[in-house]
This record gives C-alpha cells, structure tokens and sequence, in this order.
C-alpha cells in the first residue's frame, strides 16, 4: 500500500501512479498459477500471512504517530473528518447491507454482509494519502489525521462488526486464529510505533549534539570545520526511505498469494461479482457525494475539502485481510469480497484524482 506521500510534499512515484495496473496484474497472475499449478497455489497460502504483516509494518512504519497532537490544530477538519468517517459512513454502510439478499446465487448472503462491513467501516490510511497528493489535496492535513484515524478503527472495528454485520456466532475465531490475527495486526503497529521513537530519539539527540557544535565553533571555521559539513543519513533514516518504496510491491505479493491460493473461492464466486461490484461502485460514488457536500456545509477551502472527499471514498482494505483470511472453513468469500473492493476502490481513486480537482475547487 502506498504512503510515498507521507512526507509533506514527498513526489508522487512511477510505481505509485501505476499502482492500479501493479496490482490487477498481480491477481491475474496469481489466479494463472493457481489454475496452471494448483499445488503453487497451495503453497503460497503459507506467504499471504507474512507478506501481510511485512505490509502492516511498512505501512504503520509510515503513519507518523508522533503527529497526532497536530491533528487537533485544525479542530474544524479534524472533527468533520471524525464525524463523517466514523458516524456518517456506518450509517451508511448499514443501510448499504440492508440491500444484500438472505441468498444469492446459493451463497448465504451474510458472508458478503460481513465482508463489506469489514471492509467499508473504516478509512483507508495509506494508498489515501498518495491519492490525497495527486487530486491536489492537503498533504499536511491528510498526514496529520492519518494516525488519528487508525488508533480510532483499530479500537471501533469489533464494535461496528458487532453492530452492523451481527456474524454468526459459528464465524467467530478460535483462540489459535485470533491470537495469530492480533499479532499480524498489532505486532507490525508495536514494532513500528518503537522503530519511531528511535529515530524520533535519534534526531533529538543528533540535533542537541549539532547545537553544541555550532556552540564550540569560532566564526573563522565555521564554513572549513568536518562539525559543519552535513551529517550523513543515519540507518534509521535510510530503513524509512526504504520503506517508502515497498508498499505497492508488498500489496503486489499479497494480492498474488491471495489470488493463487484462494481460486476455489474466487472461482465460486464468481457469480456474485457483479452484485459486489455494483456495491462497491455505488458506495465510492456516494462518499464521494458525501464528503462535497460535507465540506461545503463544513466551509472548508478547496485543498482540505479534497482530503475530506478522499478518506471517505478509500477504505482500509489491507488491514481488514487479515481478519478476512483468520475466519473459519466455509468463510472464504469473506476475504473475496475484500479483494473485491480493493480493485473497485483503486479503479474509482484513479478516475477521481483526475476529475476531484474539477468538483471540488
């Protein structure tokens, strides 16, 4: 998932702007493998977990979670962000389900409820912010209520699943399932947040060592002193800068991984695609609707209103799988309909960015 654009006015990638063939090609690949190998098929299973933790962590790597106290400096965005992401959109996530039939094409119809509640409830907080950058919305802002928002879903996700979706009880996780879930979902975070500190640390001390320096030096060495040359990229810095070209190759490996191991199921449904897609669709185009109309009642400039339109329509679909792929035999659709919005969200975001900045000016 891409977050190149997590640095204020970082440049938007080749890989980033053709991430939407990236990763169609991808899943056409896997789903190749898995009818032509079967048993490849097989054997990937065994990656989709660890690519998707290798994911989380490169993402969550990203997110600065140290930046949360900036998000309160615009209170007007922040809380018209937090009102229409976190109340408006359930709300209509669960009219959206009110629509999916007990049965279709001889599936239980609860399955894709529960998939699109887990995949709809809760806002994206990566390929978001690329997106963000290249409708001309407001990077800083954007930045600001990216780590805001993912403590708020991490901890309100259950709740919404519980509410809206109402799962079978014969679909919750063993003890093993969940304990293997947790960690793919918190571990990353845990490990991120502390690979944070240090390199925040690291600055700091690097900074008050600078000062020093700059205290101790005489007028005359000032411009030949080695203490006044630039101070190379510590490690941490280079892991970071690393890190910002993975995503879309990480999503890349999963959704391969995905599409292989899983084409019972993909093949199985196959039937229900257009209904998802329909779902979907429908549901991009009214957070789109949603959030102009939010920002023009909300007053806010052009720049932010974007940002606003864009976490409505992109969703966290990536930190959902996990979740998705841990349910028990008989589930697997749950995960389909995951992928399924993924590709319809990265479809609409490519058209939107072209055409937000002519809606929203």
């Amino acid at each position: 998932m891409v977050n190149s654009a997590i640095s204020d006015a970082a440049p938007v990638g080749r890989l980033e702007r053709l991430q939407v063939l990236v990763y169609v090609g991808a899943l056409a690949a896997g789903l190749a493998l898995g009818a032509l190998v079967p048993a490849a098929g097989d054997a990937l299973a065994v990656l989709v977990l660890p690519a998707l933790a290798a994911l989380l962590f490169v993402t969550f790597l990203l997110v600065p979670l140290a930046r949360i106290p900036d998000a309160v400096r615009d209170a007007r965005f922040l809380l018209t962000a937090l009102v229409a992401n976190f109340v408006v959109v359930p709300l209509l996530v669960a009219g959206l389900v009110l629509l999916v039939p007990e049965r279709v094409a001889g599936v239980d119809g609860s399955l894709i409820v529960l998939g699109v509640v887990l995949v709809l409830v809760v806002p994206c907080t990566d390929w978001f912010l690329t997106f963000t950058q290249l409708a001309g919305g407001d990077t800083v802002r954007a930045v600001a209520f990216t780590p805001v928002s993912l403590v708020l879903q991490l901890a309100l996700l259950p709740l919404y699943v519980w509410i809206i979706a109402r799962p079978d009880t014969s679909l919750t996780l063993d003890a093993g399932a969940l304990a293997t879930t947790i960690a793919v979902l918190l571990g990353p975070l845990a490990l991120a947040a502390l690979l944070q500190g240090l390199r925040h640390r690291a600055h700091r001390t690097a900074d008050l060592h600078a000062r020093e320096r700059a205290d101790d030096r005489t007028p005359d060495r000032a411009t030949d002193s080695p203490d006044a040359r630039p101070t190379p990229p510590a490690p941490l810095d280079r892991a970071f800068t690393v890190a910002e070209r993975l995503p879309v190759p990480l999503l890349a490996v999963v959704l391969f991984a995905v599409a292989a191991s899983e084409l019972a199921a993909v093949v199985d449904a196959a039937p229900l695609l257009p209904l998802l897609v329909a779902i979907f669709a429908f549901y991009f185009v009214t957070a789109v609707a949603l959030g102009i109309v939010t920002a023009r009642l909300a007053r806010l400039p052009a720049a932010p209103a974007r940002t606003l339109v864009m976490s409505l329509a992109t969703r966290n679909s990536f930190v959902v799988l996990p979740i998705a792929l841990a349910l028990p035999e008989g589930a697997e659709l749950v995960a389909i309909v995951v992928v399924t919005q993924t590709l319809v969200e990265l479809t609409g975001a490519a058209i939107l960015v072209r055409v937000l900045p002519r809606l929203v000016r």
